[in-house]
């Protein structure tokens, strides 16, 4: 384990992040997992050996002290943004400020401040081992705009286009930048957490033939970091083939027709 690799993943306490921070543990791959439950984190470290660190993407001093705590423990090889979610379902006319600031500050400006005080550990580690990742769990939500997502598509889309033009502004640099777009995910908390109602959250799934799960995802994006390191696949869009879009749900049996 003194030459594993050392991977930072955000959002680890739950879902798609939990479900990252596992596999890549079971890959051999050092974990810190990063989320604001400490008794979350307890549970992840004693079950995967994990190095976990509580705080919160969109607080600064939580982040700076994160970083200052990684350089002094031995750096990081990639960080992993999943730490995001989404609040309402209110059409633009009617869409609540609050809701949108929160969507802003964790999906967007939360990512962005974990990258800015993390970059230079990455690059540190490009140096000395020849190369670094950084990877963001964005959504088909920042792809393509659907009724009711007006703040989530907001914020998804400035992800989206943040990270395109994060790997022009790294370019000659040996450090990946990799997004990758999850479609319809059936988590614990997204739903629950976005509609504040167990029952309309378990209705968004209600029929659909294999939503996708925490672990689909988290196993694409242990693919991704372990193709070669020179093999940058900049976009990964990934859905359950019940869905052929973001407002193209298909509820019942996938069966092929006559």
């Amino acid at each position: 384990m003194a030459d594993a690799k050392r991977v930072v993943v955000t959002g680890a306490s739950s879902g798609i992040g939990e479900a990252t921070a596992r596999l890549f543990a079971e890959h051999g791959w050092r974990v810190v997992g990063v989320a604001r439950r400490a008794d979350r984190l307890a549970a992840l470290a004693a079950a995967t050996g994990a190095e976990t660190f509580v705080a919160d993407v969109t607080e600064e001093a939580d982040v700076a002290q994160l970083a200052s705590w990684l350089g002094e423990s031995g750096g990081v090889d990639a960080l992993i943004n999943v730490a995001g979610g989404a609040r309402g379902t209110d059409p633009v006319p009617e869409l609540s400020i609050d809701d949108l600031r929160w969507m802003l500050d964790v999906n967007v400006i939360g990512v962005v401040r974990v990258t800015q005080a993390l970059l230079p550990l990455l690059r540190e580690a490009a140096r000395r081992s020849g190369s670094a990742d950084i990877l963001t769990v964005s959504s088909t939500a920042g792809l393509q705009a659907y009724a009711g997502g007006g703040g989530y598509n907001a914020a998804k889309f400035a992800v989206h286009g943040l990270f395109g033009a994060l790997r022009l502004d790294l370019k000659g640099e040996p450090i990946r930048v990799i997004e990758v777009a999850p479609g319809m995910v059936h988590t614990e908390e997204f739903s629950l957490n976005r509609l504040g109602d167990a029952g309309k959250a378990d209705a968004v799934y209600e029929g659909v033939d294999h939503p996708l799960t925490g672990e689909d995802v988290a196993s694409v994006i242990v693919a991704a970091l372990e193709q070669p390191w020179y093999v940058d696949q900049d976009l990964i869009v990934l859905r359950p083939i019940a869905q052929a879009a973001q407002f193209a749900v298909h509820r019942g049996p996938l069966t092929p027709k006559a």
